[in-house]
């Protein structure tokens, strides 16, 4: 089972709010997940992330790959370099 950290759609039209999870590959974008390791509005000004670094380095070590805009995000928090 090839293991994804990606974002998840939430929110109204044109007003999005983005989940950050661990999700089997296969699965749909806003479908069944794993874990929920934080969250991300771009909305706000300045926007809005929250990620729990302690979880996020658990499943980076377990093998999971971050999609691109979740590694941008993760290195934004701090979480990795």
């Amino acid at each position: 089972m090839a293991v994804r950290m990606r974002l998840k759609r939430m929110g109204a039209k044109k007003a999005p709010f983005y989940r950050i999870v661990v999700a089997d590959s296969r699965s749909p974008r806003d479908g069944k997940f794993i874990e929920q390791i934080g969250y991300y509005d771009p909305t706000k000004n300045p926007t809005d992330l929250k990620v729990d670094g302690e979880l996020a380095s658990k499943w980076l070590n377990n093998g999971a790959q971050p999609s691109d805009t979740v590694k941008r995000l993760l290195k934004q928090a701090g979480v990795v370099q």
